[in-house]
């Protein structure tokens, strides 16, 4: 048993052909398949099981899969650990964060550390708030961004910055010439929210409570990019975040298809923050985002 055959078998469990894999090792399709076979006999199980034309986990082979996973994580994490060692200069940094910060936050963050370490590489991750907290608990990032504290003991998280949120309406919204409104001018609207769970879904509902109505909900979405396009479409209005530059007069661009109008009847902001494993050691490339980050971040 060797680390590729492992890393071969993990790729097939999580979708792969057999082909697509032996190409990605390197090897034929058919020295793959009888690694797989030999694996298969090193465990003493059949840990996949064709079905159609893939691949499928057996019982037993899901079970094995786990412990694959965290001995290809912990080796690659080695390998991270010892390579910094050797050069502290470089090394990866595993990020993870929220959809809505890659526009502006992120790349802000990662070029101004770049001008300092230009050797350290980025593994970057996306994913919805209830997605992130799981990529620090699996060891799959040694960082997230993300809009809330997960509330896990075993994340620490801390405030970056705290973002505005403005509410979007369609360009032909009575409101849309507008650039500031009462919340409780669109109480009586379909709202445009995220699924229950998700941390601006809390916010959204905490202020329109604010404001002296619950929201009338028309729509739910599991990420705020489809929220913006659902009211781009004139289905409804939303609480949401924008980068900075898209917050714009609407007399000098006519054409854009949302307009974000600030409140002024409630505080309309949430809390941005950055997490990472109470109990594992930061690699230091990653140590050294993290203070950089929160040195940095809240700055114009």
């Amino acid at each position: 048993m060797d680390l590729q055959v492992l890393r071969s078998f993990q790729a097939v469990a999580e979708g792969m052909t057999v082909t697509e894999a032996a190409a990605a090792a390197h090897i034929t399709q058919p020295a793959l398949s009888r690694a797989l076979n030999r694996l298969e006999s090193e465990v003493g199980a059949e840990l996949l099981q064709r079905v159609g034309r893939v691949l499928r986990l057996t019982p037993a082979g899901r079970v094995f899969k786990e412990y694959v996973d965290t001995v290809l994580d912990s080796y690659d994490r080695g390998r991270r650990a010892v390579a910094e060692v050797v050069d502290p200069d470089a090394g990866v940094v595993s990020l993870a964060f929220l959809h809505t910060l890659g526009t502006w936050l992120v790349p802000r963050l990662v070029t101004g550390f770049r001008q300092r370490f230009a050797a350290v590489r980025f593994e970057l991750h996306q994913a919805d708030e209830n997605g992130l907290a799981q990529h620090l608990l699996d060891a799959t990032a040694d960082l997230i961004i993300t809009g809330r504290d997960p509330g896990h003991p075993l994340i620490t998280w801390r405030r970056l910055l705290v973002e505005p949120l403005w509410l979007a309406v369609p360009a032909r919204h009575r409101l849309a010439q507008r650039r500031r409104v009462r919340l409780a001018e669109v109480a009586d609207e379909q709202f445009i929210v995220l699924k229950p769970g998700y941390g601006l879904r809390s916010v959204t509902e905490t202020l329109c409570r604010q404001a002296g109505f619950s929201p009338l909900v028309g729509f739910e979405g599991e990420e705020v990019e489809t929220l913006r396009g659902l009211v781009a479409s004139g289905l409804g209005v939303s609480l949401i975040p924008a980068a900075p530059d898209t917050v714009t007069d609407p007399e000098a661009n006519p054409d854009l298809p949302v307009r974000y109008l600030a409140l002024t009847d409630v505080q309309a902001v949430r809390d941005i923050g950055i997490a990472r494993p109470a109990s594992r050691t930061l690699p230091p490339a990653s140590r050294r985002f993290l203070d950089h980050a929160l040195s940095t971040a809240a700055r114009p």
